[in-house]
């Protein structure tokens, strides 16, 4: 694993660049998502079938 100190300025510039931009991508479908009351509608749903015990074991979902 490399250290950031040994890192070249514009390793670490390249890191951080990718860091803010990676982190603001997320927020931003975040946003999108959370924007949604189609969406949100699905999370009620979903956590509301997670509660009353309505879930699929990942074996039976991906056939493995």
């Amino acid at each position: 694993m490399t250290k950031v100190t040994e890192l070249s300025i514009e390793e670490f510039k390249e890191l951080v660049h990718r860091t803010v931009e990676d982190s603001l991508e997320s927020v931003f479908e975040d946003i999108l998502a959370l924007s949604s009351p189609k969406y949100l509608q699905s999370i009620m749903e979903a956590r509301k079938d997670y509660k009353e015990g309505r879930t699929k074991a990942f074996e039976e979902v991906f056939d493995v």
